[in-house]
């Protein structure tokens, strides 16, 4: 059996909901609204990701992959497990805060999940269709006219909505290290893979490759 990488990738999103539901149990936290909020981001998050995954899924996930560096995936991912610890065992490792955040903060948390879920989903459904009906040629129209990497600017804002809920540095240097070790090197190699195109050059200059106006 040939084994790819969105095997493990997707066994990791679709059993990360039962690990916090695992976790709250647990620690018996059912009456903690931040951990509930959390299982709710997170755990959406993963049926979702196993739902696109099935009806417009990315080329990227579709290589094979040997079961050691799947394993290796699969471990790596549970580095985003890190917060639901944090929130369900109360055990803090580096607060960002001296004292619990207003309610404004948890619903902005909220705030930026959604927006980060409209702008990973959308254009990654964009990205999906455009490869089936203009094949051979440069996406550069609406959710990837201004962002060379909308999906992934929508996958920073969806951790960061639900990291930012542990309220402590250590998942957020975890999330650091994804974004400068997994996602920078893969926005790079897309960059040299669209160069092909002769208008690559001209789209490039007037995009960001992740952030509006700064990268």
């Amino acid at each position: 059996m040939k084994l790819k990488q969105k095997y493990f990738i997707d066994s990791h999103k679709g059993i990360t909901p039962i690990f916090i539901i695992g976790l709250i149990n647990h620690y018996n936290q059912w009456d903690n609204l931040i951990a509930l909020i959390y299982l709710a981001l997170h755990g959406t998050y993963g049926l979702l990701w196993i739902t696109k995954s099935f009806i417009f899924p990315d080329k990227q996930w579709e290589r094979h992959t040997g079961i050691l560096y799947g394993l290796f995936i699969w471990i790596g991912l549970s580095l985003y497990w890190i917060s639901p610890y944090i929130i369900t065992s109360n055990n803090f490792i580096l607060p960002l805060f001296k004292e619990t955040p207003s309610n404004i903060y948890y619903a902005s948390c909220v705030v930026v999940y959604i927006i980060g879920v409209f702008l990973h989903f959308t254009s990654d459904m964009q990205k999906y269709i455009s490869l089936k009906i203009r094949q051979g040629h440069l996406i550069d129209n609406y959710m990837f006219s201004k962002i060379r990497n909308t999906n992934y600017l929508g996958e920073f804002f969806i951790y960061i909505g639900f990291t930012l809920l542990a309220c402590d540095w250590v998942p957020l240097i975890a999330l650091l290290i994804f974004i400068i070790f997994i996602w920078i090197p893969n926005m790079i190699k897309k960059d040299k893979s669209l160069s092909k195109y002769k208008e690559f050059e001209n789209y490039k200059k007037k995009t960001n490759r992740l952030f509006p106006f700064i990268y």
